[in-house]
C-alpha cells in the first residue's frame, strides 16, 4: 500500500477546483456554509443568491469527479419569516439541470440537538445528506456498512411458519414481498438511509464541526483504500483527517486561513487506529 497523501489547499473552491484534473476524484463529501450562516468566517450567502453562488463550484466538482464517483452534500434549509426557504429544493433542481443525477437522500438524525421552544415549530433534529452522481453506474461497497441484525432475529427466526418459507406478497398489491427464511444464518443486515449520529461535542475552534462518523460512513460506502476523497469546504479538516486514517488520499480546500492552518495541523498529527465513530454509528443505526 502506497503512502496516502492529504493535500490541504488555501483558497476559494471555485478557483482552486479549476486546478484539479478531470475525472480524478472518487468521492466528494462536503458541508458548505448554509445560507445566511457563519457570516464572520464565510460571508453569509443569502438564500436568494445561494444557488447562483453554488453552481459554478458544483460545475467544477462535476468535472473533477470520476464517472464512477459520488458527491455527498450536507445542507439544510433556513427559516425566514416563519417559513422554510426553498433554496435547497431550488439547488437540487439546478444541479440536475447541470448534469448531476440526484440518486439518493440520506437523513442525518442528530441525537443531541439543542432543546428549544418556538411558537410555530419544534426543534430541528435532522439534516439532509444528498447523494449525486455523474452516471447511473457508480462504485458502491454496501457490505462495508452492514450492521448487526440485532436480537429481533433470534426470536423471530426461532419458529418459522409456512408463510415465512415462501415469498409473502404485499397485501396492498404493490408488487413488493418478503421471505423471512432468507434471514436464517445471517448476523448482519443493510442499514437504512437514516443515520442516527450525535453532533461533535468539541468544536475544535470551528463554528460548525462535521462529525467524523459522517465522512467515515460514506468513505466506507463509496471508496476503497487508495482512492481520492475531496472536501471543497474543508473547515478544520475533519474529512481529510478521517480519509488519512482510512488509507484514502484526500484533497481539502479551505478559504479561511485559520481553519486552513487547523486542517494542516490535523493531518500532521499521528492518526489513531479506528476511533469510536464506527462503534457509535453502528449503535445508532441499530436503533433505527
Amino acid at each position: 500500500m502506497k503512502k496516502v497523501v492529504a493535500n490541504i489547499i488555501l483558497g476559494d473552491s471555485k478557483d482552486k477546483l479549476a486546478e484539479l484534473k478531470d475525472n480524478s476524484v472518487d468521492l466528494i463529501i462536503t458541508s458548505p456554509p448554509y445560507a445566511d450562516q457563519r457570516k464572520n468566517t464565510y460571508g453569509g450567502i443569502s438564500p436568494e443568491k445561494y444557488v447562483e453562488w453554488f453552481l459554478p463550484i458544483s460545475k467544477e466538482m462535476l468535472r473533477v469527479l470520476k464517472p464512477s464517483g459520488t458527491f455527498i452534500l450536507n445542507i439544510k434549509e433556513k427559516v425566514i419569516s416563519g417559513e422554510r426557504h426553498t433554496y435547497v429544493l431550488e439547488l437540487i433542481l439546478e444541479l440536475r439541470k447541470q448534469g448531476w443525477l440526484w440518486t439518493e437522500e440520506f437523513v442525518w438524525h442528530k441525537k443531541n440537538s439543542f432543546p428549544g421552544k418556538w411558537p410555530n415549530r419544534f426543534r430541528d433534529s435532522w439534516e439532509r445528506l444528498l447523494q449525486f452522481n455523474k452516471s447511473k453506474t457508480f462504485s458502491m461497497y454496501q457490505e462495508t456498512v452492514m450492521i448487526p441484525t440485532g436480537d429481533w432475529a433470534k426470536s423471530r427466526l426461532k419458529t418459522l411458519s409456512s408463510t415465512d418459507l415462501t415469498r409473502d406478497e404485499s397485501k396492498v398489491g404493490s408488487g413488493f414481498g418478503k421471505k423471512i427464511s432468507n434471514w436464517l444464518g445471517r448476523d448482519k443486515a443493510y442499514p437504512s438511509n437514516v443515520l442516527h449520529l450525535a453532533t461533535e461535542c468539541g468544536n475544535k475552534n470551528h463554528s460548525a464541526v462535521f462529525p467524523e462518523a459522517i465522512p467515515e460512513w460514506f468513505i466506507n460506502l463509496f471508496t476503497k483504500e487508495g482512492d481520492v476523497v475531496l472536501d471543497p469546504f474543508l473547515g478544520s479538516g475533519t474529512t481529510t483527517r478521517v480519509a488519512k486514517r482510512m488509507n484514502r488520499n484526500s484533497i481539502g480546500i479551505e478559504i479561511f486561513e485559520e481553519y486552513y492552518n487547523l486542517a494542516k495541523d490535523a493531518v500532521k498529527e499521528p492518526i489513531p487506529e479506528r476511533g469510536d465513530s464506527e462503534a457509535v454509528i453502528i449503535g445508532r443505526l441499530q436503533q433505527a
